[in-house]
């Protein structure tokens, strides 16, 4: 829905992403945190989601873009109704703990704010992958 809105950077590359070659990728791989919570979701193509694999993305160098995404649409979500419609339904399946919707997805956060939310969430998530031996993953080319 966003990318019929706005257009849409996967984080990996920076490239536009449109309806066909849109892919959702796992930040931090399901195959260690096994849910499809939106906070780890990102879009991006279907070859670079089986390039990383089962592997973490370089913090320093993906995290930041994440977070550039995550508030593109956090923002959408609080400026088209349509598009919080969309993620009220996909919420009661894919956001499971309500302190973290809480923190995450109230109104009228800055994109600071919201970024340190985000990394309050996600990075003890992806220490602990790190220590049970996930390898560090930079595209290439």
């Amino acid at each position: 829905m966003i990318v019929s809105i706005k257009p849409v950077y996967e984080i990996y590359r920076e490239k536009p992403l449109n309806e066909k070659n849109i892919s959702i990728d796992h930040f931090v791989p399901w195959s260690y945190v096994a849910h499809d919570e939106l906070w780890n979701l990102t879009p991006t193509t279907r070859s670079i989601n089986s390039s990383k694999s089962n592997s973490l993305p370089d913090w320093n160098f993906y995290f930041p873009m994440l977070c550039k995404s995550e508030y593109l649409s956090y923002k959408l979500m609080w400026e088209y109704p349509e598009v919080h419609k969309a993620f009220d339904k996909c919420a009661k399946e894919h956001l499971n703990n309500q302190e973290i919707r809480h923190k995450l997805y109230q109104q009228g956060l800055s994109e600071r704010e919201f970024s340190e939310r985000l990394e309050e969430v996600i990075l003890p998530v992806y220490k602990s992958a790190k220590s049970m031996g996930f390898s560090n993953w930079r595209l290439k080319g």
